[in-house]
Parts: C-alpha cells; sequence; structure tokens
C-alpha cells in the first residue's frame, strides 16, 4: 500500500532551507519554494499537532503574520520528495565573487571568485534568504585580510566560511545547537576548511577572554529578542574596537536595537535592507569618525 504524505505550503518570504533549521524536525522529508511559496514534506504519521504548533511558532518568530493565513495542508500520494526538492536547488551567485551550490550543481567560478558548497538540510543559513544575503554582500566588501572573525549563531557556518575565503585570518562560529555545529563542520570539511575555521557549540558568555580579545569582526544573524538579551555580552567587543555586523532585525527594529547599543557605548555606523530585512554595522561613536 502506498504511503500518504502531507504536504504543508507556507507563502512566506522564507528560505527553505533555512526554515527547515529553524524548525529542526527530522520527521520533514524535504522543502523547496516556488513562486514564492515554500512546500514541507511529512510522512502522514509524522504530521501531528505538535508539528502543526511547532511550525506555527517558528513563522510568528519569523516575522511572517499569521500561521492560518498563510499555511495551508493536504494529504498527498507517495513520491520521492528529496528527489524533488534537490531539482529545486539552484546555484546562488551573491555579489561579485561569492558562488553558493549544491554538490550535485557544477558552475563555472570567474577568476577571483570563490565557491561555497552547501546541500540545504537542518541547519540555519544557506544564503538564500535575504538577512544572510545582506551579510555576505557586505563582507565581500568590507574584508581587507587578516581580520578574526567571530560568527555568533553560526548555524550552517556559512558567514564564518565565507569571511575566509574572502581573507579574513580565521574565524570562530558558535552556535548553541550541536546538531548545526555538527552540520557546519561537515560543511567545513567538504570545503577543505582546516584549523582557520573553527566550529563549536557554545554561547557568548562561554568563549574565553583570550579568544575574544582578539576578534576584530563579530558577525550575527539573530533576532530582535536575541540581539537585545546580548547587548551586553557585546559591549566588551565594541569597548576593543571590533566591528560588528547584525543581521536577521526587521526594519523597523533599527531604533530599538540603536538605543541599547547606545547604552554600552556603541553607534550605528551603516545599515543595509533588504526585502523588509535590516542589517546594521556598528562601531563605538569613535571608530566611526570618517566613515
Amino acid at each position: 500500500m502506498a504511503r500518504e504524505w502531507v504536504e504543508v505550503r507556507v507563502a512566506a518570504s522564507l528560505d527553505p532551507g533555512e526554515l527547515l533549521g529553524m524548525l529542526d524536525d527530522p520527521a520533514v522529508t524535504g522543502a523547496w519554494e516556488e513562486n514564492g511559496v515554500v512546500h514541507l514534506y511529512w510522512p502522514g504519521d509524522r504530521w501531528t499537532d505538535v508539528s502543526r504548533d511547532a511550525l506555527a511558532a517558528v513563522l510568528q518568530r519569523a516575522g511572517q503574520g499569521m500561521p492560518q493565513d498563510i499555511v495551508s495542508v493536504r494529504v498527498v500520494p507517495d513520491r520521492d520528495w528529496n528527489e524533488e526538492w534537490a531539482k529545486s536547488v539552484k546555484p546562488l551567485r551573491i555579489g561579485r565573487r561569492i558562488v553558493i551550490r549544491p554538490s550535485w550543481e557544477p558552475v563555472a567560478v570567474a577568476p577571483g571568485g570563490i565557491e561555497l558548497i552547501l546541500d540545504p538540510k537542518q541547519a540555519f543559513g544557506t544564503g538564500h534568504h535575504a538577512t544572510t544575503r545582506l551579510l555576505l554582500e557586505w563582507l565581500e566588501e568590507l574584508i581587507r585580510g587578516g581580520e578574526r572573525v567571530l560568527d555568533v549563531g553560526t548555524g550552517s557556518g556559512i558567514l564564518a566560511m565565507a569571511a575566509v575565503r574572502l581573507g579574513a585570518a580565521s574565524a570562530i562560529g558558535i552556535d548553541n545547537d550541536p546538531v548545526a555545529i555538527d552540520c557546519a563542520r561537515g560543511y567545513a570539511d567538504l570545503n577543505g576548511f582546516g584549523p582557520e575555521l573553527e566550529l563549536r557549540t557554545a554561547t557568548l558568555s562561554e568563549l574565553s577572554g583570550e579568544e575574544s580579545r582578539h576578534v576584530t569582526l563579530v558577525l550575527a544573524n539573530l533576532d530582535r529578542r536575541t540581539f537585545l538579551d546580548s547587548v551586553r555580552l557585546l559591549a566588551p567587543y565594541l569597548e576593543r574596537g571590533a566591528r560588528l555586523l547584525l543581521s536577521g532585525l526587521l526594519t523597523e527594529d533599527r531604533a530599538e536595537i540603536a538605543a541599547a547599543f547606545a547604552a554600552v557605548g556603541g553607534a550605528v555606523c551603516a545599515s543595509r535592507e533588504a526585502e523588509g530585512w535590516l542589517a546594521l554595522e556598528l562601531f563605538r561613536p569613535e571608530s566611526c569618525e570618517g566613515e
């Protein structure tokens, strides 16, 4: 007897790989996006009230509106959803130099370009979502060579890997999710990284003073609440002259985040927006002079 599946369609501006990472549900068999709709698939016996509530919570956390307005559910016959999903994932070019591709899609890379191989799966940050693209494009312009990078909430490790490929001397990627770190380490191995890239299950408060003292650039693609909770932990990096690049914010979060960092001596030096999302660059005020 053919197995039944549940197809969940989400009319939202989310990258399928990143949505999988936020869900962190091993029962999801595949996901892809088509014409502004993300398709997710569960085995019929694995789609439960818990699955529905978890999806609703993720969508609300991501600022996508009320789930009942953007989610539809239907039962579909048996198919190889992973194969369908794989067909939908294409190489992505970001900025002038960065190419992100799945392992099954070779692509020509121009001289001076950098290539990262990421097969979308359950780890946040495949490069397709605007919050990730904003930072990747910014990194391409800001990295001059020799930077020591800290990537907070590294997910798939894409930002840390891109920073090193662009010329940073080293990068540490931390995440409190060990599944994400295992995935990121797999990507790092696949892309041939060595000791210049360290990926670790940890929080900001668990980094040693020696490690944090040498950081010159902090990357963080998080969310408004996490940033507000982390201001005091990020303040010492500003005090030592490090640059902070923050993404994962909505445009309406600007004033609140700017005020929170101003309270610890930081200031917004620059900002970028895409698709309603906001990225901010922060320094101590004296470091912004002449920018």
